[in-house]
C-alpha cells in the first residue's frame, strides 16, 4: 500500500502557522481518534476566532464537532456552555457523552425531567429550558459565554420552532452562538438573518456524505439499484433510473391491482379481480439484509402499532440475530437502565417480551415506548447488540442512532390530519442514518416497492436538494407578557421585527415592491398617452361606469321584483288552470295538475301540456306573472304515469278552444329612473363626450384604471406581510389588556406596587406604555400551549375547591391531546371535578370569542381523555389497574404515553405550585399533586 505523499515545505509551514494561531484547535483536535474534516476545521476555527457558527451539513457528517469544541473553549476559558437540544432524549445522550469526555462535576443536565449539576459549567438542556431562564432573568446565566444549539433547523416545527428564535433573540450579546443544522438550502438566508441580530457569525454549508449513500428498491424479493451507473456519487454526475428496475416494477405491476384498489365484484361481464401484490413479509426482509450483510438497520415504519407488530412477528418466527455471548452483555445493560422499574409492574409493561426481543437483537422505537425502555435500545442499537429497530419518524429527530441500511416500508405518513407523501427534506432526514462513520464503507437506502410506487418518485425524493428552512415564529400569550415586563411593548416590537420569521416575510415581498414600482412607471406612460386632460377623460369614464353599474343594479331589481311576481301568481294556480308556457322546450298551452305548493319553497306546479309531457315547472320558466286564461275540467284522481291518462288531458286541452296570447313587451324600469336619465344627460353633456379621439382616449384611462387596481391589490399584500408580526403582538396586547394582564402605566403602579417577580415588575417597562398586572406576572411563568387558560382558571378561581387528585384530573385536560378521536364522552372522575371542569371549558369558550374578535389563533379546546388515568394514578392505584382502566373507557393509552402525559401534568403542575406558592390553596394542592403522581414508572429515570 502505497503511503501519502508528504507535504511540501510551503503546505508545512501553513499547517505550523495554522497550528500556532488556533492553539486551542490544536488541542483539541489532538484529543480526538480521527482526522477532521474540512467543514469541522473552518467552524472551529471561526469560533476561536471569536466568531458565531452556523454549520449546515448532513446528517451524519459529524458537525457535534464543533458543538464540542464550543464546550472545549468554554472550559479553557473559564466561561459556562449550554448545549441544547430540541428533545431530551437527545440531551440524555449528549449529557452521557460529556460526562465521559469531561467527567461528571463539569457537566449538568437540566430537562422537564431531569436536574443534575444545574451549577455546572457546561450544562445541556433542552431549548425550552433555556428559554424559561432568559425570562426568568436567572443567575446562571452569568459568565456564559457559549450556547450550542444543535438540531437548530427545528426552528420551522410549527409547534415549538418560536422558542428557537426567542433563544437568538434574547441571549446576551456577547454570548457566541453554535448552530447546528441539516443541510437546508438556504443556509445562507439563514446566516445573513444571523448576522444582523447575532452579529459576527460564519455559515459553513458541507453537502458531502461522509459516507456514501447507496439508494435500492426492494422490489418482491430482489433488492435493485435505484440508480445506474458506479458514478452516482461523483460531483455533478447525472442520475439515471436503473432501466433493470424500470423493467421490472412495470412487469410486476401489471399483474396486481394497487394498493388500496377496489375492482368491481360480482357483475357480469366484468373483468376478472386482478390478484393483491403481497409484500414480503417483515421477517423475510431482516433475513434478506442479513444474507447481504446490510445489518444493523433501521426499518421505519410510520404507525406504533406496526412496529410492536412488527416485532412480535420477528419473535413468533423464531428469528435471532445475537449470539449468545451477546445475549449475556445486553441482560446486563436491561438490568442496569430498569432497575428503577417497580417488580410489580414489569408485567403490564411488557417487559417479558420486551426482553425476549432484545436478546434476539430486535427491537421498536416509539412515542409510545416506555423512556426506559427507549433509551435501552438506543444505547443497545449504538452498541451494535441490537441488529434492527423497526421504529416511528421520531427516531430520525437527532438522536445518534446511525445504521448501516435504513428501510422505508412506505412514502405515505399519517401527520395527525391526514396521510400525507413524504417530503424531499422528510425523506433525506430518516435515509440520512445510513452509513456508520468511521464503521461502515457505504450506508444504504431501502424503499419496499409496491404498486402504485414508481421508481421516478422515489428518485425525485432521493435526488431533490432543495429543502427551505421556513420559520414558524409567532408571538404567543407568554411571550408577550414577558417582553412587555422585561423591554416594553416598544422595544418588544422592534424585537419582534428582528425575528426570523419577519425577515423571510420582507424579503418574501421584495419582489412584490419591484413590480409595484415597474407599474407606477408604466401607470406615468398611459397618463401621457392621453391627449388632452387626463382628469376629465378619467371623470368622463368614471361616468360611464357609474350608469352601467346603476342599469346593471336596476336590471337585478327588476328581475327580483319580476321573480317575486311570478311566484305570488303561481301561487293563486288551481287544479284545471289553464296557462301559457311563454318559452322553452314546453312553450305552449298547458294545465295545472297539481299546483305544487310548499311552505317553505317557491311553487313549483306540475302541468300537462299540448304535447302530452308532464312534469313540474318553476319560476325560472316564467319572465312575468302567470295568468290563468280558462280552466277544464280535470278527473279526481289523476295517475300521471300512464300515457293514457296524460293523452287523454291533452286532448281535453286542446279541444278547450282557449288560445295562446300575444307576445308582451318586457318592461324596463330603466327608462323611469331619474337618476340614470340624470347620469345619461351628463354624459353627453360632458366635454369628451364629442372629441374625436374619445374612444383611444378611453382605452388607455380603462388600462390605467386596471393596472392601478393590481397595484393597490399588491400594496395591501405588502402592507399585511411588512410589519405582520408587531401587528399580531398589538392584537395579542389588546385582548390581554381587556383581560387584566395588562394596565395602562398610570394604574399599574398602583396595582402592582413597587416590587417585582424575578425582576419582571412593572417597572421594568418603559414611561407611558402598558405595564405588566399581577395577573399577568403570573402568566410570565406559565409556560404552556393553553398558557392564558391556565392563568385564567387561577384568577378566576374554578380550580380552588380541587384536592390533589382531583386537580391533576382537571389539569391535564389543558396538556392532553388525544392521538385520535374517540368515540363517546371521555369518564371523569366524581366529587368536584365535574364543576371545575365545566368551568374550565366555560373559561375555554369565553377566551376563543375573544380570541376570534381580535383574529387570533384559537387556544386548543382542553381534552377530558387523560382525566380519568391521572386521577387513579393520583390516588394511588397500580398501573395495571390505570391502564386496564383506561381501556374499558375506550382509551388507546400505552405505557409510554401514560408516562409522557404525567409528567407533563406534572410540569405544569410544578409552574402553578411556583406560581401561587405554597400558601396558596391551589398551589399546595398542586405541590402535593406532584408528589402523589412522581412515583413508580413515572419516576423512574427521573432525578
Amino acid at each position: 500500500m502505497a503511503s501519502s505523499p508528504s507535504p511540501s515545505p510551503a503546505e508545512a509551514y501553513s499547517a505550523s502557522a495554522r497550528r500556532g494561531k488556533y492553539p486551542q484547535l490544536t488541542r483539541f483536535a489532538a484529543e480526538a481518534s480521527f482526522e477532521f474534516d474540512r467543514f469541522q476545521i473552518r467552524g472551529c476555527e471561526a469560533l476561536e476566532d471569536g466568531h458565531g457558527v452556523l454549520v449546515c451539513a448532513p446528517t451524519g457528517a459529524g458537525k457535534t464537532v464543533v458543538g464540542e469544541f464550543a464546550v472545549h473553549l468554554a472550559l479553557a476559558e473559564g466561561r459556562k456552555c449550554f448545549y441544547t437540544t430540541p428533545i431530551k432524549a437527545l440531551s440524555n445522550q449528549k449529557y452521557a457523552d460529556l460526562v465521559a469526555r469531561y467527567g461528571s462535576g463539569a457537566v449538568g443536565l437540566l430537562t422537564g425531567d431531569t436536574s443534575i449539576n444545574g451549577n455546572a459549567q457546561v450544562v445541556v438542556m433542552t431549548t425550552e429550558v433555556l428559554r424559561n431562564m432568559l425570562y426568568a432573568g436567572s443567575s446562571t446565566i452569568i459568565d456564559l459565554g457559549y450556547v450550542v444549539m444543535d438540531e437548530v433547523h427545528y426552528l420551522a416545527d410549527r409547534f415549538r420552532g418560536a422558542v428557537w428564535e426567542e433563544v437568538i433573540l434574547h441571549l446576551p450579546e456577547h454570548v457566541r452562538v453554535v448552530g447546528l443544522s441539516a443541510t437546508v438550502s438556504n443556509a445562507e438566508e439563514f446566516g445573513e438573518w444571523l448576522v444582523e441580530v447575532r452579529g459576527d457569525t460564519t455559515v459553513v454549508v458541507d453537502e458531502h456524505r461522509p459516507v456514501p449513500l447507496w439508494q435500492h428498491m426492494l422490489v418482491g424479493n430482489r433488492l435493485l439499484d435505484l440508480f445506474a451507473g458506479d458514478d452516482v456519487h461523483a460531483p455533478g454526475a447525472e442520475l439515471r433510473i436503473n432501466p433493470t428496475l424500470l423493467r421490472r416494477t412495470e412487469e410486476i405491476g401489471r399483474q396486481y391491482a394497487p394498493a388500496g384498489f377496489r375492482g368491481p365484484r360480482g357483475r357480469r361481464g366484468a373483468p376478472p379481480r386482478m390478484p393483491r401484490f403481497r409484500p414480503p413479509s417483515r421477517v423475510d426482509v431482516v433475513e434478506q439484509l442479513d444474507r447481504a450483510g446490510l445489518l444493523p438497520a433501521i426499518v421505519f415504519i410510520f404507525s406504533r402499532a406496526g412496529c410492536d407488530a412488527a416485532v412480535a412477528q420477528c419473535v413468533r418466527s423464531g428469528l435471532r440475530l445475537n449470539g449468545p455471548g451477546e445475549v449475556e452483555e445486553i441482560r446486563r445493560v436491561i438490568e442496569e437502565r430498569t432497575a428503577d422499574l417497580p417488580e410489580g409492574d414489569l408485567g403490564v409493561l411488557g417487559y417479558w417480551e420486551w426482553r425476549e426481543a432484545l436478546e434476539r437483537g430486535i427491537a421498536g422505537h416509539h412515542a409510545g415506548l416506555l423512556p426506559a425502555f427507549k433509551e435501552t435500545v438506543e444505547e443497545l442499537f449504538v452498541r451494535g447488540l441490537v441488529k434492527v429497530v423497526f421504529a416511528t419518524e421520531t427516531l430520525a429527530l437527532g438522536i445518534n442512532m446511525p445504521a448501516r441500511t435504513v428501510v422505508l416500508e412506505r412514502l405515505v405518513k399519517y401527520n395527525g390530519e391526514a396521510h400525507v407523501d413524504l417530503t424531499p427534506g422528510e425523506y433525506t432526514q430518516l435515509t440520512g442514518r445510513a452509513g456508520r462513520r468511521g464503521i461502515d464503507v457505504e450506508g444504504h437506502a431501502v424503499v419496499a416497492w409496491q404498486p402504485g410506487v414508481d421508481p421516478k418518485q422515489v428518485a425525485g425524493l432521493a435526488s431533490t436538494r432543495t429543502y427551505p428552512l421556513r420559520s414558524s415564529f409567532r408571538p404567543g400569550y407568554n411571550m408577550a407578557v414577558n417582553l412587555v415586563a422585561q423591554v416594553g411593548a416598544t422595544e418588544a416590537r422592534e424585537l419582534l421585527e428582528q425575528s426570523f420569521a419577519q425577515f423571510q416575510a420582507d424579503r418574501s415581498v421584495v419582489g412584490t415592491a419591484r413590480r409595484i414600482e415597474r407599474n407606477k412607471e408604466a401607470l406615468k406612460g398611459y397618463t401621457a398617452a392621453v391627449t388632452g386632460d387626463f382628469d376629465e377623460v378619467l371623470e368622463y369614464v368614471e361616468l360611464r361606469a357609474k350608469i352601467s353599474a346603476r342599469e346593471k343594479a336596476l336590471s337585478r331589481q327588476n328581475t327580483a321584483v319580476r321573480r317575486a311576481g311570478t311566484a305570488e301568481s303561481l301561487e293563486k294556480l288551481r287544479k284545471g288552470d289553464v296557462i301559457a308556457v311563454p318559452a322553452g322546450r314546453r312553450a305552449g298551452l298547458a294545465v295545472v295538475v297539481d299546483p305544487g305548493l310548499d311552505p317553505i319553497r317557491e311553487p313549483r306546479p306540475v302541468v300537462v301540456t299540448e304535447d302530452r309531457w308532464s312534469g313540474p315547472l318553476s319560476v325560472a320558466d316564467f319572465p312575468a306573472p302567470v295568468e290563468a286564461l280558462g280552466r277544464i275540467k280535470l278527473p279526481k284522481h289523476i295517475e300521471l304515469r300512464s300515457p293514457r291518462t296524460r293523452r287523454d288531458i291533452a286532448s281535453a286541452l286542446r279541444n278547450a278552444g282557449i288560445s295562446l296570447p300575444g307576445r308582451q313587451a318586457r318592461r324596463s324600469g330603466a327608462n323611469e329612473d331619474g337618476e340614470l336619465a340624470a347620469l345619461r344627460r351628463a354624459l353627453r353633456a360632458h366635454p369628451c363626450h364629442g372629441l374625436a379621439e374619445r374612444e383611444a382616449n378611453l382605452r388607455w384611462v380603462e388600462r390605467y384604471q386596471r393596472l392601478t387596481a393590481e397595484t393597490q391589490q399588491l400594496e395591501r399584500k405588502v402592507a399585511a406581510t411588512t410589519h405582520s408580526l408587531a401587528r399580531a403582538f398589538d392584537r395579542i396586547l389588546a385582548l390581554l389588556g381587556e383581560r387584566g394582564y395588562l394596565a395602562a402605566a398610570q394604574s399599574a403602579s398602583v396595582e402592582g406596587g413597587g416590587g417585582g417577580m424575578d425582576g419582571l415588575g412593572p417597572e421594568s417597562a418603559g414611561d407611558g406604555e402598558d405595564r405588566v398586572t399581577e395577573h399577568g406576572r403570573r402568566l410570565t411563568r406559565l409556560y404552556s400551549e393553553s398558557d392564558l387558560l391556565a392563568a385564567e382558571c387561577i384568577r378566576h378561581g374554578v380550580w380552588r375547591k380541587l384536592n390533589p387528585a382531583e386537580l391533576a384530573a382537571v389539569v391535564s385536560t389543558l396538556v392532553f391531546e388525544a392521538r385520535r378521536d374517540t368515540a363517546g364522552e371521555p369518564r371523569l372522575p366524581g366529587g368536584a371535578v365535574p364543576e371545575a371542569w365545566q368551568e374550565t371549558a366555560r373559561l375555554w369558550v369565553e377566551l376563543t370569542e375573544d380570541e376570534r374578535r381580535h383574529r387570533l389563533d384559537r387556544t386548543r379546546e382542553p381534552d377530558a381523555g387523560f382525566a380519568w388515568p391521572v386521577y387513579r394514578w393520583a390516588r394511588g392505584e397500580s398501573l395495571e389497574k390505570v391502564l386496564t382502566a383506561a381501556e374499558a373507557n375506550g382509551q388507546e393509552l400505552s405505557a409510554g404515553d401514560f408516562v409522557r402525559w404525567s409528567r407533563q401534568v406534572i410540569d405544569l403542575l410544578d409552574q402553578i405550585r411556583d406560581v401561587l406558592g405554597k400558601a396558596d390553596p391551589v398551589g399546595a394542592a398542586a405541590a402535593e399533586a406532584v408528589k402523589v403522581l412522581r412515583r413508580g414508572v413515572v419516576a423512574a429515570g427521573a432525578a
